[in-house]
């Protein structure tokens, strides 16, 4: 048996996922869970594309080695993490339509603790549609509150949201050295908070604070009921051609800047896929969230603030890509009613700007810099409003 994620730590507190492996056993490809505890797991497939779902209760990964992406067999690749609170999720991504042969617990026996095994098989596609099809007692909900109004009285101060890219089980880019784009989005995004607040000029609203799954529209709702003003998504970006680094800012729009902006938007907007989500659950409003495109005023808004302002502040500080202000579809910049960005930080598949952004001093003068744009988008707004 191939062994994905080897070694154990000291136990902490609740339930642990300590080892995860997967290999070839009597024909199927066998994934292996180690556990400081019996689970009762939730398992259930998705197609388009074949994914099978894994939900736990929410547990600690205290692998040694985390090695998501890596898969054997049928399972071509491999995410894991915490998909909302109580729930942690694995998601096996196939490399064609597969069922569930066997599934079952092994207590501890000697030195191996407690086990759970799902043993796959290759199928047909309707076998898998009819077998693996999630039902009310496998796939929960996403937990989301409801859509609401946006609020009806102006901010007594401008309120900014700001969208920590990814997490969770979709970790995002993987870097050069094996970073995953979801900690560095959460580390910049929480800086950028930090001192925003302490301005005392802002109210900061953090779509998320810590390494969870967060749905898009979620995000988008987040920034809607809050009445943001600002809404800003940090994320890190990778190429095929290593060389490539530097700073890039995108905005909405229906037709794509260029190809690698269309890509790039088209990947983002997978993030629900990749966490597991079945779309087709989705009420006709909540996608209609995801597919309304920005009011006039609001994306001249964003284009101000990308274009006009933060591009000057950040090239102080960082380099800039070639072409660094783009646009696209983005899923998550879709609030009608809030001007939006989503920043690329860098290209941590460059190995010296991978470096550069896992470092404290850069990401201190590139949140500085971030800080600075949005005290002169809101001053400069403000005054163009007299």
């Amino acid at each position: 048996m191939m062994l994905i994620c080897a070694g154990t730590v000291t136990q902490a507190a609740g339930l642990e996922v300590r080892d995860i492996r997967i290999g070839q056993h009597d024909g199927a490809t066998r994934f292996v869970v180690e556990l400081s505890d019996k689970v009762e797991p939730r398992i259930f497939g998705l197609a388009d594309p074949y994914r099978v779902v894994i939900d736990l209760p929410e547990v600690n990964f205290t692998l040694e080695n985390e090695r998501i992406g890596t898969g054997a067999g049928l399972i071509d690749q491999l995410r894991y993490g915490l998909f909302r609170p109580g729930t942690s999720r694995f998601v096996l991504d196939l490399k064609a339509p597969s069922r569930i042969a066997r599934q079952f617990v092994l207590k501890p026996d000697g030195e191996k603790p407690w086990r759970l095994v799902v043993d796959l098989e290759a199928t047909t596609r309707d076998e898998f549609l009819v077998t693996m099809r999630p039902s009310r007692d496998t796939a929960p909900p996403v937990a989301t509150t409801p859509p609401v109004d946006r609020p009806s009285e102006p901010n007594p101060i401008p309120v900014v949201v700001i969208d920590a890219g990814h997490g969770g089980v979709d970790p995002g880019a993987i870097g050069a050295s094996g970073v995953y784009e979801k900690k560095i989005a959460l580390e910049y995004a929480k800086d950028l908070a930090a001192k925003l607040r302490k301005s005392g000029q802002y109210k900061v609203v953090m779509t998320r604070d810590r390494d969870i799954f967060l749905p898009l529209r979620e995000r988008v709702r987040i920034a809607h009921s809050a009445g943001a003003d600002l809404f800003i998504s940090l994320h890190a970006n990778t190429h095929p051609r290593r060389a490539t680094k530097g700073f890039s800012v995108y905005t909405l729009s229906n037709k794509a800047s260029d190809k690698e902006a269309a890509a790039l938007a088209a990947l983002e907007n997978k993030a629900d896929v990749i966490g597991g989500v079945d779309l087709g659950e989705y009420s006709d409003d909540v996608q209609n969230i995801l597919i309304d495109f920005a009011q006039a005023k609001t994306n001249e808004l964003s284009v101000r603030f990308a274009r006009d302002v933060m591009l000057g502040e950040i090239k102080r500080e960082a380099r800039l890509l070639g072409r660094p202000w783009r646009s696209a579809g983005f899923a998550v910049l879709k609030a009608p009613d809030v001007p939006s960005v989503l920043l690329e930080l860098g290209y941590i598949s460059n190995p010296e700007e991978e470096r550069l952004l896992v470092s404290k001093k850069h990401r201190d003068r590139l949140t500085d810099a971030i800080a600075k744009s949005v005290d002169t988008y809101f001053r400069t707004t403000e005054n163009a409003a007299l």
